[in-house]
């Protein structure tokens, strides 16, 4: 499916439109199933394909994500000859939100930890989250509704016992948090707002402005940095070590400082990579950050870890869409929570704001496709999200509650208190990942893998405020478990002698050998080896 451009010039739509008080509601034509089926865009035609090896192999998988996980490696073993080995008892890959979640319980329980990062500390998904933390604290919801609205809204896909011990930690979470320094949105008695997210029952979102995750990670980030946790920064994981019995032993890391790969040996590694996002499947936009490359479930799987529900991916309603160079960047749902509409080219709201986020794309996928959405003289297609409404509706609200809202107004050359923004769904979450047990661990003895990495906690689909829940409730189970578990742990060897196995199935598959992963950056990037990329610029 590709977006058509019979649409309405943005400057006869902008001459149209007029803020108004009030819209009359959405009247949809078709059934959700059919709504999605039609136009989301996991149903794209020839977008899946058959894995032909590895522990999923048979399984249905997005064509762009299946070459990577079934790509060769970067290295082999002539390439670790005489490389440093650094011992530990921990090691955390990723420094986002789950990472340093992780890292603390860990260090907090006594154990060794190194944490390394393909970036600096804190370079993660974790900050473009805008829209809070789902936690049932409010009289009148419970942990039950927290439950049923995540598996209602994740089509009934999700791994119920996960999801049960993410809605019960929630409450704990929210005050972890705050004993780490985090500040939230309060009202006038001091208590803790909430707003509601789409798909579902209750207000249970609490939130910091419309800067969440940038805040939570700021206290965590400072946390680490003040703890006694080794970090390794521009150092992304490359391969994971594998023992004599084919466990988890660390991994080998590549230092883009120096150009030279160190070997991390440890009892566990906690795999908290992230995301998919700059991979850009199906050629769309997206809201992640520079180093969300699958770089974490490319690994995992080559070790033997088994994964799910690799054909789902979440497109987030609101990417800016207009101007160009700014596609893909995030408004937080939190914006449609607080009443503004959606109008497309004529004026007319086309579903509802709050449904949930796979339902809420693909009408605006359809909008788009069927002629009513708003074309640029430079391609791009969207719908209005209608700001100036709700700034007429409650003064002054857009500046007090969205302030990133407002400075991303000022970045496009557009005044959302006078001008809606144009949006279209930007890729923005992997629905799916690595099979985990409540406290983390992946089907591959010693290796643990928690934030957006694993799967089984959002089904097909996820609501806002769970990721930030998820990244915190999975990162502390798996730190406290992992340094509990780490006592008398030995490896007699550590190697890479399962890329031989893999090299061998790949031979066998017929498969192309010429792909190598992980990805470590997106594309466009186009650096030729690591070494061509070093404190965020390029060398050459």
């Amino acid at each position: 499916m590709s977006k058509n451009n019979q649409g309405i010039a943005y400057d006869k739509a902008l001459k149209k439109y007029s803020a108004r008080k009030e819209v009359p509601a959405a009247e949809e034509t078709l059934a959700p199933e059919t709504l999605l089926k039609q136009f989301h865009p996991d149903y794209f035609p020839d977008s899946i394909i058959n894995l032909k090896v590895g522990a999923n192999k048979g399984e249905a998988c997005h064509h762009q994500l299946a070459a990577m996980l079934q790509s060769d490696a970067r290295i082999d073993e002539s390439d670790l000859a005489g490389a440093p080995i650094i011992e530990t008892d921990i090691l955390v890959i990723g420094g986002g939100g789950a990472g340093c979640a992780a890292a603390l319980m860990a260090a907090e329980a006594g154990a060794r930890v190194t944490l390394a990062t393909k970036l600096r500390l804190g370079d993660s998904n974790t900050v473009m989250a805008e829209g809070g933390i789902q936690a049932s604290i409010e009289q009148g919801d419970t942990p039950q509704m927290h439950f049923e609205d995540t598996i209602k809204a994740g089509h009934h896909f999700s791994d119920k016992e996960l999801v049960a011990e993410m809605v019960m930690d929630a409450p704990e979470v929210i005050r972890w948090l705050i004993q780490q320094g985090m500040q939230f949105d309060l009202d006038k008695y001091g208590d803790l707002l909430t707003r509601r997210a789409g798909g579902t029952s209750a207000a249970r979102v609490v939130y910091y402005r419309d800067y969440t995750g940038l805040e939570m990670m700021r206290v965590l980030r400072e946390a680490v940095l003040n703890s006694n946790i080794e970090i390794l920064d521009y150092s992304p994981a490359v391969e994971l070590l594998a023992n004599e019995s084919g466990h988890c032993a660390g991994a080998v890391l590549s230092s883009l400082k120096d150009c030279s790969y160190n070997l991390v040996r440890a009892k566990s590694v906690i795999v908290a990579t992230g995301g998919i996002g700059r991979m850009h499947i199906n050629q769309f936009p997206t809201s992640n950050h520079f180093g969300a490359t699958a770089d974490g479930l490319v690994l995992a799987y080559r070790l033997g870890a088994k994964l799910r529900d690799l054909d789902s991916f979440q497109y987030h309603p609101s990417g800016l869409s207009h101007p160009q160079h700014m596609a893909g960047h995030l408004i937080t749902e939190g914006v449609r929570s607080a009443g503004a509409y959606m109008l497309n080219a004529h004026g007319e709201r086309f579903v509802g704001e709050l449904k949930t986020r796979d339902h809420v794309s693909s009408a605006i996928l359809r909008e788009c496709v069927e002629g009513r959405g708003i074309t640029t003289p430079d391609g791009a297609i969207g719908v209005w999200l209608d700001t100036p409404g709700l700034e007429l509706r409650e003064p002054g609200m857009l500046a007090q509650r969205f302030p990133k809202l407002i400075e991303l107004g000022k970045k496009s050359g557009i005044n959302p208190l006078k001008v809606p923004p144009l949006i279209y769904p930007t890729l923005h979450y992997q629905n799916g990942g690595v099979v985990i047990d409540p406290n983390g661990l992946s089907s591959v003895k010693g290796l643990y893998c928690v934030g957006e990495v694993s799967g089984g906690i959002h089904g097909k689909n996820r609501i806002m405020g769970n990721a930030l829940l998820e990244i915190i409730s999975f990162g502390r189970r798996s730190g406290e478990h992992a340094a509990a578990n780490c006592h008398g742990v030995k490896h007699k060897k550590i190697s890479i002698e399962h890329l031989s196995d893999l090299r061998r199935e790949l031979t066998q598959a017929n498969m192309p050998m010429d792909l190598q992963g992980p990805l470590l950056f997106p594309e466009c990037a186009k650096f030729e080896n690591d070494s061509d990329y070093d404190g965020l610029h390029k060398n050459r």
